[in-house]
């Protein structure tokens, strides 16, 4: 009677700890990326979890990993661990519990029904659940092949044809929504100094990516919820930070539309050498208490710091950031609340290159710099970026919080603001999303930015970002 996949991974549970040491590099890169995205104060599951070498390696609160082989879970258990193990088919997933990360690291090859599997994942999810799957490309199926015959790769059974297009439908028909797609290791064998140049750096590039090893997709659970769900669901709070904005201060507050269920609005005055200040308590005295105002200055320097410090103020369950030129129009927020609210994204950023501008709305060497820095943001957080530099920025508070426990990660590198929030939510795996606005014409003073002396901050912060997240 032929070998079942079952009595397969039975039969090799006691040479994987020395099949894993042999290709360790290989294993590594793949355990080290998924580790990438967990953090120490979540939960973790993985659904084929073998003898538990990934799962150990991952930083969590909470680790449980599945398998239907008993031999390995057995190996899984023999070992040192703060993982729990179960013996556990992926088909039939018996947990009454659910999980902020589940890894289905090259699994799905394995698979006689990948969509029902999927679907039983499902049941183990809450709604900002995140699915890392893992996977390898098989345009290297004749190499893989060759080295099994070779006697350089233990044989296997054979696995799904899968491409990547594959993966992403098979995710989306069942129920998921895929945010990102990542590919890594072009030469799979441990070679010092050659293996790190090709791994590291040479194929994070165009064209060198297409011949990589290991595919990567993210997603998350599509989520159904009706409008009149989420309109009133969330209170919501709006920092606006202000220097040198006097003539903007009240319209900020009379343009604004009410949407959500609460919304607190909170200005922070920057080092102005106008009257800012003085119209901002002014504002605040007149439109208390048919708008809950919050004021405060400044301590420090620089648009990151009047943020962190309205931030610091803020009570709403959704945080926003309206820049006081309004150039962003007030009347455009609830198109971020709605995109958030209804599960659409995680992190929602403006994007001011889509409709036609105004006139004198951005210089043309700014429109040039914008339109390289979101072919830069493309390359390094393998999404389509098309604006990072818009200064309209939208998160769950809960979320912020996050993001500022793993702020240690990349350290206070930002004088703006902007690139902290991004940055820390690639890290944080929150699904990123773009909303178009049209980008206005300052009415009243004139902008903070330096294109040059800017411009320069914001390539330095592409390199560091380069060793941050992209050359690991």
């Amino acid at each position: 009677m032929p070998e079942t996949k079952r009595d397969y991974f039975d039969r090799i549970a006691a040479q994987q700890k020395g099949k894993r040491r042999r290709y360790r590099y290989y294993w590594s890169d793949i355990a080290n990326f998924c580790n990438y995205f967990a953090h120490e104060d979540i939960s973790v599951l993985e659904v084929g979890c073998g003898a538990g070498e990934l799962l150990r390696g991952v930083k969590a609160k909470r680790k449980v990993g599945i398998d239907f082989s008993p031999e390995m879970i057995g190996r899984a258990r023999e070992q040192p661990t703060d993982s729990e193990f179960h013996v556990m088919s992926a088909e039939d997933i018996k947990l009454d519990e659910k999980f902020d990360l589940i890894i289905l690291s090259n699994l799905i090859g394995y698979l006689d029904d990948i969509e029902g599997v999927l679907q039983q994942v499902r049941t183990v999810c809450h709604p900002n659940t995140k699915i890392i799957v893992t996977y390898y490309n098989y345009l290297w199926e004749p190499l893989l092949k060759l080295a099994e015959t070779l006697g350089l790769k233990a044989k296997s059974p054979k696995q799904n044809w899968l491409t990547l297009h594959d993966i992403n439908n098979l995710l989306y028909v069942s129920g998921f929504d895929v945010y990102r797609n990542a590919k890594r290791m072009i030469f799979p064998v441990y070679i010092p100094l050659l293996s790190v140049f090709l791994n590291k750096y040479l194929g994070k590039f165009p064209f060198f990516r297409f011949f990589s090893l290991n595919y990567f997709t993210f997603a998350k659970p599509l989520q159904d919820i009706r409008e009149a769900e989420y309109a009133q669901k969330y209170s919501v709070s709006i920092v606006i930070p202000a220097r040198n904005e006097s003539g903007n201060i009240e319209n900020a507050i009379t343009r604004l539309p009410k949407f959500g269920k609460h919304l607190e609005i909170i200005f922070i005055e920057g080092n102005s050498t106008d009257d800012t200040w003085d119209k901002i308590q002014e504002i605040q005295k007149k439109y208390t208490p048919a708008f809950d105002i919050k004021i405060g200055r400044q301590k420090g320097k620089g648009k990151a710091d009047a943020v962190r410090e309205g931030y610091a103020m803020a009570t709403g369950d959704i945080l926003m950031i309206l820049d006081a030129d309004l150039t962003v129009p007030p009347e455009d927020l609830p198109k971020f609340y709605d995109a958030i609210a209804s599960g659409k994204g995680d992190f929602i950023n403006g994007s001011r290159l889509v409709y036609a501008m105004e006139k004198e709305a951005m210089r043309f060497l700014n429109l040039l710099g914008n339109r390289f820095f979101s072919m830069a943001f493309t390359w390094l957080l393998e999404q389509r970026f098309k604006d990072t530099l818009c200064g309209t920025k939208v998160l769950f508070r809960t979320d912020y919080y996050k993001l500022v426990k793993n702020k240690k990660y990349f350290g206070d590198f930002d004088p703006f603001g902007d690139f902290d929030l991004i940055f820390g939510a690639h890290k944080l795996n929150l699904k990123i999303v773009e909303v178009p606005i049209r980008y206005r014409e300052r009415t009243y003073g004139s902008t903070n930015i330096s294109r040059f002396s800017h411009g320069l901050i914001l390539l330095r912060m592409c390199a560091f970002a380069s060793r941050k997240i992209k050359f690991i």
